[in-house]
């Protein structure tokens, strides 16, 4: 019997981070004493939040756009999401020269579509109660003659999330175990992907906020299951359902995944703007929650975290870490 062909592999993910050389940055990595202490263990901090149009999507978006055919290039590119992916393949587009179609809910953060469009893309809004990003955004493309790019169903758009840990890894060397978040599943697939690859015996764990943990329910169930649209101040984690390619990986490579509730989230925001002179966005920092909480178990050695991202207005952090919602 033959051992199917993982849809990406470690190969998939030096390959993406060969075309983005010298596009997307080379985030840094942060220590602190503090938090290593809290964590009882040694804490490496990937910040993607440092990423261009902060936060990790970029990677993915470009990878995905820049292997397009010209042809398909010139026509546009659509995609759907709540502000980190739009804003990631907009800036993609603009740096290829061809021009995108975002598909956004209309509750999106301001800021994240306000930056959206000015990387010059068009944005088409949908309430996401009610509304079917996926089969509007289809429509759309095929409508319009464009390339869709989803956030995370995509294999070029996996392997370039997985660039992040591949970076981490080559920076500071073997880990005992990485801590990322889950939304859709493509960051944590990608970086799964590269660590195991690299290092078989690396823990990977995911994170997930409590009011939207479809990921650990479908590992749980093995088989994707679906929740309630989440209401929780992590918006990039808001889905109801893991992907389908992404699921199929995850249930392979992960370890696990925990959950952080949204005042934890809060607490891990205050702890790296107080702390390490950071700015995270909910979805960013539910990784840190976890360590800071213990949710993610003791953790002795080197621990990788993926610091997803820090797209957030000045006055929603406040709110947040504050004592509004």
């Amino acid at each position: 019997m033959t051992t199917p062909t993982p849809p990406v592999t470690l190969d998939d993910v030096r390959d993406a981070a060969a075309h983005l050389k010298g596009i997307a940055h080379r985030t840094p990595v942060l220590r602190s004493r503090t938090l290593d202490a809290l964590a009882g263990a040694e804490v490496l901090l990937k910040c993607e939040n440092f990423q261009r149009v902060g936060a990790f999507k970029f990677r993915g978006a470009y990878h995905a756009a820049c292997r397009l055919t010209p042809g398909r290039l010139t026509r546009g590119i659509a995609a759907y999401s709540s502000g980190n992916h739009a804003q990631a393949v907009a800036l993609a587009a603009r740096e290829l020269g061809t021009t995108a179609v975002i598909v956004m809910p209309e509750d999106a953060p301001p800021s994240k579509r306000d930056a959206t469009a000015g990387y010059g893309a068009e944005i088409v809004t949908y309430d996401r109660y009610t509304g079917d990003r996926v089969a509007l955004a289809e429509a759309l493309a095929a409508e319009r003659g464009l390339a869709l790019i989803p956030p995370y169903e995509h294999p070029h758009v996996i392997a370039g999330q997985g660039t992040a840990a591949l970076e981490l890894i080559e920076e500071t060397g073997a880990l005992d175990a990485l801590i990322a978040p889950v939304g859709g599943g493509g960051l944590i697939a990608g970086s799964a992907t590269a660590v195991k690859g690299l290092h078989p015996g690396t823990r990977v764990i995911g994170v997930e906020p409590e009011a939207g943990d479809d990921t650990k329910r479908s590992l749980e169930a093995g088989r994707r299951v679906a929740v309630p649209v989440p209401r929780t101040i992590a918006d990039g984690q808001a889905l109801h359902t893991p992907g389908e390619l992404t699921f199929s990986i995850n249930r392979r490579l992960l370890d696990g995944v925990v959950l952080v509730s949204d005042d934890e989230i809060r607490d891990a925001m205050r702890f790296a703007f107080e702390r390490l002179k950071i700015v995270l966005e909910p979805s960013g920092a539910t990784p840190l929650a976890a360590l800071l909480t213990g949710r993610a178990g003791r953790l002795p050695g080197r621990v990788g975290v993926i610091l997803s991202g820090g797209n957030i207005d000045a006055g929603r952090f406040a709110r947040l870490c504050g004592t509004g919602n």
